[in-house]
């Protein structure tokens, strides 16, 4: 093998290895994210508030962050396996309510797939 093409594998082996990225901007995300601030907090200090901390929240099990009391509905999604992939993440960001029926968030969702989709990115820079 030459030194170009062992070159040339190891950029697309460092490729594979970057996390994928929502389509959203993290940049807008972080402003959006200040609407879930009063209950959320994200990044290495977070703590859980009202509602859990979101550090590493993406492919994380639902209702699996130790300390916080999750509602009967969480717990239940989480005895089926239910895990907050990037696609569950956005039906539950845009209508919580309906998407998990019964749970303790308050906020009424984020009603523009735009903003949800900067939020979700906004996040996965805290994977």
């Amino acid at each position: 093998m030459t030194l170009r093409s062992s070159l040339t594998l190891a950029v697309l082996i460092a490729g594979l290895a970057v996390p994928a990225f929502a389509d959203g901007d993290a940049e807008k995300g972080e402003k959006v994210f200040n609407k879930c601030k009063a209950c959320h907090m994200v990044g290495p200090d977070a703590k859980n508030r009202v509602g859990p901390e979101l550090t590493d929240v993406i492919d994380r099990p639902i209702g699996s962050v130790e300390g916080f009391k999750y509602s009967d509905a969480f717990m239940e999604k989480n005895a089926e396996g239910f895990v907050w992939t990037t696609e569950n993440l956005h039906s539950y960001l845009a209508d919580p309510k309906g998407f998990i029926p019964g749970n303790k968030m308050s906020f009424a969702g984020l009603k523009k797939p735009e903003e949800v989709d900067d939020v979700i990115a906004y996040l996965q820079t805290f994977q």
